[in-house]
């Protein structure tokens, strides 16, 4: 299917403003009139800055509280190890098949396409995560292991951003996937487009329309200021495409942790044709306790946003365990004795 609204910039534009990306907290608050002195940010942080413009513009000024902003700032708190936080809280290491192949749920495997982002955001999962090991030049043993299991149907690809790839590394590696006969979906988990809409490009749009594969995109939308016109047309484009687009958000403490927000994001998705799908606690990364939310707190905010939301507009509370089968639903998860269950409606 070919969208009906043509994009309007240039098929590169993503890679000229990816180049663009601010990397010193200096020239950020000086962007958006904010002191250092008032910012409690961190000059030497293990985890670099990232942040592309687009995503700056749309940044409060003078706002050094903005729920865009605490995404991409270096704080002191990260230098913070409290007991629970750990380098790979999600075992990801003892999931890995090959370099760059990681399985942790039958059916589906995770293909790591690159290992860098668009966007370094504070509170990411794999901040820690041994890209140099899953580096690889050929994509043989991993796609041969995917080939030799006819169990699984569905390859995501994953990072890293797999679509900070160019469109001919990223199109060589679909047709590689399409020629596995049982393997019928890709998913892709992006947030380059949420910072970078110029991505959504038309022949990247061709690309996913061409394969065999029911493709799907995942994005990673975390607060209703992150979409802006650019945004919509964006994503409006790959909904007109055909192309199913959900949505997976972390609930963040000083981001999106109250009801007014998380209605907002839900309201805001739906107007540009993605469904809200998962709202996951945060996972416990070192470095990143400083967005931790408790449990009680999530199921809180969940049960009251059940309450003002038709159901197909509120994400699934979930958290990920280590060695479950699958995400582990918060709403039916036992609580601690002192914690009593909320009721909400179904």
């Amino acid at each position: 299917m070919i969208p009906s609204i043509p994009v309007p910039w240039q098929a590169k534009a993503w890679q000229t403003e990816l180049s663009r990306a601010i990397t010193d907290v200096e020239d950020l608050a000086n962007i958006l009139g904010l002191s250092l002195d008032d910012m409690d940010w961190d000059p030497n942080p293990t985890f670099p800055m990232r942040v592309p413009m687009p995503y700056v513009s749309r940044m409060r000024c003078g706002d050094r509280s903005d729920p865009l902003l605490r995404q991409v700032l270096p704080e002191l708190a990260e230098k913070n190890s409290p007991l629970g936080f750990e380098s790979d809280p999600l075992q990801e290491t003892s999931a890995t098949l090959f370099p760059g192949l990681v399985q942790k749920y039958r059916g589906r495997v995770l293909i790591i396409a690159a290992e860098n982002c668009a966007v370094n955001c504070r509170y990411c999962f794999r901040r820690n995560f041994p890209y140099a090991y899953h580096r690889h030049d050929s994509t043989f043993p991993m796609l041969e292991h995917i080939r030799d299991d006819p169990s699984i149907h569905e390859v995501i690809l994953s990072g890293g951003d797999p679509l900070i790839m160019p469109d001919a590394r990223l199109n060589n590696l679909v047709e590689s996937i399409e020629q596995i006969p049982h393997v019928k979906r890709l998913r892709i988990h992006t947030r380059l487009p949420v910072v970078i809409p110029q991505r959504i490009s038309e022949p990247l749009i061709e690309m996913l329309v061409n394969t065999r594969l029911r493709t799907l995109i995942v994005a990673h939308f975390n607060h209703a200021n992150e979409i802006d016109d650019h945004v919509a047309v964006a994503f409006t484009v790959l909904r007109q495409a055909g192309i199913p687009l959900l949505n997976q958000s972390v609930l963040l403490a000083g981001v999106n942790d109250n009801v007014e927000s998380l209605c907002s994001l839900s309201e805001a998705l739906f107007e540009v044709g993605i469904l809200p799908y998962y709202l996951h606690l945060p996972d416990r990364v070192t470095g990143t306790s400083h967005f931790h939310v408790d449990i009680d707190t999530a199921l809180r905010l969940h049960g009251s946003i059940q309450g003002k939301l038709p159901g197909y507009l509120v994400p699934k509370l979930v958290q990920e365990v280590p060695g479950r089968p699958a995400k582990e639903l918060i709403a039916s998860a036992s609580l601690p004795p002192t914690s009593p269950r909320i009721n909400a409606r179904g």
